[in-house]
């Protein structure tokens, strides 16, 4: 069997009955909230000087970049724990490697676009996973559709959760990021830039693992614990994230993974070659502290909580179908991780 090429994401299920909603997201940045959920605080010691900053209308890379040469560092010298929407406000932690000489007061650094709120030494740099979680505001505008039917879907996420896909910001524009990295597993095309390639590894196993999760819902096993299935900290069923060795699986579960393995045998079996390990994934998103209130009429205003690595867009898409305006760009990161 050969595999598909990988042009356009398929329409992977939702959970819960479609409500036919829909509202407008972030048409200001204020209506995008997010605040970062460290895993530590800074000790008030050490050679690395962390920063609290918030910003609006800035991306993370942006930032970091500034921030380097507001000090004369080098950009591989800031750290950050995970990357944040541009058209959004977001507060977050940064780190800069400043071993010697007097600290810089960087409170009192002037851009339109951020500002540091307070700073403090610690004994580490920030690396990508360094937090707990990200807390949500979610100013959803312009609703139209069945209150009744999002009330209740609002009501099944806050109770039951929802499916912990990979949002479609992981995959690139039409899912390109996908039939990239399938062309480099398949030897294709050569990618010689690491960060490249380590994005086109990360789009392939996410879709994997996306494809697994579909199929358990299509199966009509949503909430469901399979036999064999290998269960995460919190009790949670999880799914694949493809790398070397055997999935972890038995039975019914384990026999449900591999069929989904031989419909995407390039991918794969490239991501094993590629030296990548078998991990798990939970299959169930569970936002925390949520809640909901309408401010108005046409007006819904989300707050909860997510672990790193879980998508806000998750959670919107089982309530209503979100649109963005049109300023928004491909490359855009989502306030995720």
């Amino acid at each position: 069997m050969t595999d598909p090429q990988y042009t356009t994401l398929p329409p992977w299920p939702n959970a819960y009955p479609a409500t036919g909603a829909s509202a407008t997201l972030k048409r200001l940045n204020e209506d995008f909230i997010v605040t970062e959920l460290p895993l530590q605080l800074p000790s008030g010691e050490g050679e690395h000087l962390w920063l609290d900053v918030e910003k609006n209308g800035a991306n993370t890379a942006f930032v970091a970049q500034q921030l380097a040469a507001a000090v004369g560092v080098q950009d591989r010298d800031v750290g950050y724990a995970g990357l944040k929407d541009r058209y959004a406000i977001t507060r977050q932690w940064f780190s800069i490697y400043l071993p010697k000489g007097e600290t810089p007061d960087l409170t009192l650094l002037q851009h339109p676009e951020f500002k540091v709120l307070s700073q403090s030494r610690h004994v580490k740099k920030l690396r990508p996973g360094d937090l707990r979680g990200n807390r949500f505001r979610i100013v959803l505008r312009e609703v139209t559709g069945d209150r009744g039917a999002i009330e209740a879907n609002l009501q099944a996420v806050a109770s039951q959760g929802v499916p912990n896909y990979f949002g479609a910001q992981r995959f690139g524009h039409d899912g390109g990021n996908v039939e990239q990295g399938r062309a480099m597993l398949a030897r294709e095309i050569r990618v010689r830039n690491p960060k490249k390639k380590g994005i086109y590894l990360s789009a392939v196993r996410s879709f994997v693992f996306n494809e697994v999760l579909a199929l358990r819902i299509q199966k009509g096993l949503w909430g469901q614990t399979l036999p064999g299935d290998v269960m995460d900290e919190a009790g949670r069923p999880t799914g694949p994230l493809w790398g070397r060795g055997r999935v972890s699986t038995t039975d019914q579960a384990q026999a449900l993974e591999n069929g989904v393995a031989e419909r995407h045998a390039t991918l794969c079996d490239g991501m094993e070659h590629a030296g990548l390990d078998q991990e798990r994934r939970a299959l169930v998103a569970s936002p925390a502290e949520m809640s909901w209130e309408w401010p108005q009429a046409d007006q819904l205003v989300l707050t909860f909580s997510l672990p790193a690595g879980n998508y806000a867009t998750s959670v919107l898409s089982e309530i209503l179908r979100a649109s963005e305006p049109d300023r928004h760009t491909e490359d855009e990161p989502a306030a995720v991780e």
